[in-house]
């Protein structure tokens, strides 16, 4: 039996209670290629991976993967900004997952191991794997309702996801034949969340997991003229993931987070976490826990360390002892457009110490902005950009566009006028009526 890890890292305590499963940390390995077998899951734990969730498992025979499965999208360095998969759940046999399950489990107790799973939408095959599963040991089982390819053509994965019936049908049979907690992992690839995070919820599930992949297609390949994977001469949409989907999954966890009927659901943040900055906003948006595939995929799995350290010294600075202390803290901040102050004024300022004068900001503004920085040339021939501040409506695209950090700030301005919102606005032609 191995050690139980210390939960306390630069002097924070990082252990997490999620719907009833304690983890040394929140940091958790997805279900995906690096957790489809006992000798990863291991690998894992030992480099401090708080917990797992078992790369999904199905019925008998297991799954047939084709060749090849990932595709990229990629920045002009060839940084890996999104990552698609065509990979379907494990195509090992349930026999033999089942084994290292309760084995890993056995010998790493302190860690947190949920399974995936996935089988099709009858309540029968749910009876027979659900008591098999719960004889690992394995503190918890997480539903797999948002697989985007392969799997929704035999009604299993997005198929049941973006149906809530089928939801709330699925949980309830989880709770009724398994008496450990039932996560439901949600699918990004349907119109509003919340309808989803509200059907398992009416199903009796203990917590949700978001987001699975998005459909997509990250390339053609212009000579052959088929879609990356390529797989023979065809290709197929795959399942996005990787730091470009996070602020999709961000979005979703504050629509879950910050909905009266699912405010108080545990959430197990998944979607584009790469480090501890991340895994801070998805936990100050009312995440419990948060789930990483793509980073560790790309950069292996000691990037824990960074993460446990990273987010223990940020805690410690801002003097929170627990992740309790910040969980949520973001959620009361987050509203409707409509709630927004109209009255509210900001400018940019650019600091001219700092500039390096490429001109960045002023061709974004001028070209296709609101034409608020003006170019000033000396008798010298130098450039000189400042803000003229009675046209700039601070929209802050020069900030974006400015290679500088902290060179453009935005500042707010005394308006001397009160909180309005768009309902109170005067200018608003719907207002009488709303």
């Amino acid at each position: 039996m191995n050690t139980f890890t210390d939960s306390l890292v630069n002097g924070v305590d990082l252990s997490i209670d999620f719907a009833g499963i304690t983890s040394p940390n929140p940091f958790w390995l997805a279900s995906a290629p690096p957790t489809d077998k006992a000798y990863n899951v291991e690998r894992a734990y030992r480099a401090g991976w708080g917990g797992v969730v078992w790369k999904t498992l199905g019925e008998d025979p297991p799954a047939v993967n084709v060749s090849s499965r990932y595709s990229a999208h990629f920045g002009k360095n060839r940084e890996v900004l999104g990552f698609n998969n065509i990979e379907l759940i494990t195509d090992r046999s349930l026999e033999v997952n089942l084994a290292e399950i309760t084995r890993v489990k056995r010998d790493w107790p302190d860690r947190a191991l949920i399974v995936s799973i996935m089988v099709p939408c009858e309540e029968a095959a749910w009876q027979h794997i659900l008591p098999l599963v719960e004889a690992t040991g394995a503190d918890g089982i997480e539903l797999n309702l948002g697989c985007p390819h392969g799997m929704p053509e035999r009604g299993m994965g997005a198929a049941v996801g973006q149906n809530p019936e089928l939801i709330e049908q699925v949980a309830r049979w989880c709770k009724q034949y398994y008496f450990k907690p039932v996560i439901v992992k949600l699918t990004p690839n349907i119109t509003d969340i919340r309808v989803a995070a509200q059907a398992a919820l009416r199903g009796g599930a203990d917590a949700v997991s978001l987001i699975n992949t998005i459909n997509s297609i990250t390339s053609i390949d212009l000579d052959s003229m088929v879609a990356k994977p390529t797989v023979g001469q065809q290709s197929t949409h795959g399942g996005y993931c990787g730091s470009a989907v996070k602020p999709i999954a961000l979005n979703m966890v504050a629509e879950i987070a910050r909905d009266t009927t699912t405010r108080d659901l545990p959430i197990s943040g998944i979607g584009g976490i790469s480090d501890w900055r991340d895994a801070a906003e998805f936990v100050a948006l009312g995440a419990g826990s948060v789930q990483v595939c793509t980073a560790a995929m790309l950069h292996g799995f000691r990037i824990v360390e960074e993460m446990k350290d990273g987010l223990s010294r940020w805690m410690a600075e801002q003097g929170y002892r627990s992740l309790r202390d910040f969980s949520g803290k973001a959620v009361a901040n987050t509203t409707d457009w409509k709630h927004l102050d109209m009255n509210f004024k900001t400018i940019a300022h650019i600091d001219q110490d700092m500039c390096i004068e490429c001109g960045r900001c002023y061709i974004a503004c001028e070209d296709t902005s609101h034409q608020s920085i003006a170019k000033l040339i000396d008798a010298g021939g130098g450039r000189r950009y400042e803000v003229i501040e009675e046209e700039c409506v601070g929209c802050n695209l020069c900030q974006i566009t400015c290679p500088v950090q902290d060179c453009i700030t935005m500042v707010p301005q005394e308006t001397g006028k009160p909180y309005m919102s768009w309902d109170q606005d005067p200018r608003n032609p719907f207002r009488q009526a709303s």
